[in-house]
């Protein structure tokens, strides 16, 4: 019985209903022995029917068994006890002052019981729902389908929807409720929003190696003056090189070119036609060239920080949590 409370209840519970028990016991005259702490929970589900209804015959209905099982039942329990639970007469069955106090314990096991399964019903009901989820930059989708699958495994019961028309404005996207959680770069300040950082990647500026500056150790601003830059998608302010490296430079590439599709990119640069800028985690998927040459963007090297950003209307819902706390093991991992 310890076992089946332990998987149908969990630890708490456990602990509540054990903790019931010793207290019954140490408050009646009839010993914790092994006997009850390895009772099964039909036997006090049998007590209290046949105490309540007044006789087998009554409890065969409530119980779903025949009377004759229910006799069966009552003789193995007695003989485990060593004493008699119920005085028989032909009309009424009346409880002996042992089967009374049995009768309470079975009251508050039961009971105990019950209020588990309570629970998990209420915390099962916040585990289904539809996730909207939306990025600042058509390169984060890079990997996400994966952790998606991952995720229709662990968590059937969570649909998880890209939401990819809200790219690039997720931000607002959120505050409309038209997507439940962004992947940004930046931490939002606005007070109805909730940010967690989940990791910090670095951006390489990938080159073919016949390209002039795939012999420097790394690249700074001046370099990228008069390059073709191959980018995913517009706006500029959208494009990490762009926005944190290029920017504040006043550096714009002599040539831009937007490239949706990361394996149209690689060829293109292993044309030598051109300079992508990606962190190293999202190609691979991808059979790279022994022709491509990865350089630092800055002495420092350029790294951003990813956040996941919900609501904080939606911080108690169950299944928001289960999808937050499995992106941040994934991907941590990952990175």
């Amino acid at each position: 019985m310890q076992n089946y409370w332990r998987y149908a209840l969990g630890p708490s519970l456990v602990i509540e209903c054990f903790s019931v028990l010793i207290e019954i016991f140490s408050a009646t005259a009839i010993p914790l022995c092994p006997i009850f702490a390895s009772m099964e929970i039909k036997f006090f589900r049998l007590v209290k029917a046949i105490a309540e209804e007044g006789s087998i015959a009554n409890s065969s209905e409530k119980l779903f068994l025949t009377q004759s099982a229910l006799s069966h039942q009552l003789k193995e329990l007695e003989s485990q006890l060593g004493f008699k639970v119920f005085h028989r007469t032909r009309n009424k069955w009346k409880l002996t002052d042992e089967g009374n106090e049995l009768y309470k314990i079975a009251c508050e096991v039961i009971g105990c019981i019950e209020k588990g399964f309570d629970t998990l019903q209420q915390i099962r009901k916040g585990s289904a729902g539809t996730i909207k989820l939306s990025t600042e930059c058509y390169s984060f989708y890079q990997g996400l389908s994966s952790f998606i699958q991952k995720m229709g495994i662990l968590y059937p019961e969570i649909n998880v929807d890209l939401i990819l028309e809200a790219t690039h404005q997720p931000i607002p996207k959120i505050l409309s409720n038209e997507i439940d959680i962004a992947i940004v770069t930046s931490k939002p300040v606005y007070e109805a929003l909730s940010s967690t950082e989940i990791y910090e990647d670095e951006i390489y500026a990938v080159c073919h190696k016949e390209n002039p500056l795939s012999s420097l150790d790394y690249l700074d601003t001046n370099h990228f003056s008069d390059i073709h830059l191959i980018i995913h998608s517009f706006p500029l302010e959208t494009v990490a090189v762009y926005e944190q490296f290029l920017k504040p430079n006043k550096i714009i590439p002599s040539k831009i070119s937007a490239v949706p599709l990361t394996e149209v990119a690689l060829e293109m640069v292993q044309a030598n036609m051109g300079i992508l800028c990606i962190p190293k985690w999202a190609l691979r998927s991808f059979k790279l060239s022994d022709e491509l040459a990865f350089k630092k963007i800055g002495r420092n090297g350029l790294r951003r920080t990813h956040y996941l950003v919900i609501r904080k209307a939606d911080k108690n819902k169950k299944y928001i949590n289960d999808f937050l706390l499995s992106f941040e093991e994934h991907f941590q991992k990952e990175k």
